[in-house]
């Protein structure tokens, strides 16, 4: 079957709104951390994202295309990044305590990444399968991002789950395993969270 250029501009003109939309849900994610060490990765993941839009930028100008152009699936896309800005505004606003808005901010960055995860997982398959200097590009694009949007995702959906843990007065592990792991990979996500009851064991006993 021969790639459809159309569609695979259509993905990348996605990919770049999600990551400028991206850049907007950490900046707004960060104001919304109570933990330190929380917020310092969403520091870190901001600075990647916004690296992330420049290499997406480099990569559509190796392409030649319009990185103003606008497609219906990118307008939906946009809609959803300030849907998630605006639901963490509105955790920030409601009077409640702060570790809630903290867990809606993460909720929110775990929407945003998986949609970017997504992306870049695509690109990378479209990368393998389209010859010549456009597959070079997005190939090289790939390369730089990947492991950043592994751990953006894995890492965030496990600091999610154990502060909500916390908050229903549960023994949880902070910082969490996916993160004391290092983790990148689905498998690695898995096997971190699989870990948990031998960390918190551990943690009971001071060790």
């Amino acid at each position: 079957m021969a790639i459809k250029r159309k569609q695979v501009n259509e993905l990348l003109y996605q990919a770049l709104e999600t990551e400028q939309g991206g850049i907007k849900v950490y900046e707004t994610a960060v104001t919304c951390a109570v933990n330190d060490d929380l917020k310092k990765e969403w520091n870190e993941y901001l600075e990647q994202t916004r690296e992330h839009e420049r290499i997406l930028l480099e990569v559509f100008d190796n392409l030649g295309l319009d990185p103003n152009a606008e497609s219906p699936g990118r307008q939906v896309v946009r809609h959803i990044g300030e849907s998630l800005v605006m639901a963490m505004t509105m955790a920030m606003k409601s009077g409640g305590p702060k570790e809630a808005a903290q867990i809606v901010a993460g909720e929110c960055v775990v929407l945003a990444e998986t949609k970017d995860h997504m992306n870049w997982e695509l690109i990378g398959k479209v990368a393998l399968q389209l010859a010549g200097a456009d597959g070079e590009a997005l190939k090289a694009g790939y390369d730089q991002v990947e492991d950043q949007e592994d751990r953006h995702l894995y890492h965030t959906k496990g600091w999610i789950r154990e502060l909500w843990i916390e908050s229903l007065g549960m023994p949880a592990v902070l910082p969490p395993p996916e993160e004391v792991k290092k983790v990148e990979t689905a498998i690695g996500a898995a096997r971190a969270e699989a870990s948990r009851e031998t960390m918190l064991g551990k943690q009971k006993r001071g060790g």
